[in-house]
């Protein structure tokens, strides 16, 4: 029963840990646009043509 006062206090002190986080992440804006987010996993960014060796002047 004597671990309780040592255990106690760090639960609650770990606890406000966490809300503090969560409250500095919902200020700096973490959570303003999820759907921009989830659509932008989806977006293939190596779209980029290869180039022609033909473009290049080595004509055969």
């Amino acid at each position: 029963m004597d671990v309780l006062i040592f255990l106690i206090p760090i639960a609650l002190g770990m606890g406000l840990v966490g809300l503090g986080a969560f409250l500095w992440s919902l200020r700096s804006g973490q959570y303003e646009d999820l759907e921009g987010a989830a659509q932008r996993i989806l977006i293939d960014d190596d779209d980029t043509p290869l180039p022609d060796e033909d473009a290049e002047g080595d004509k055969r």
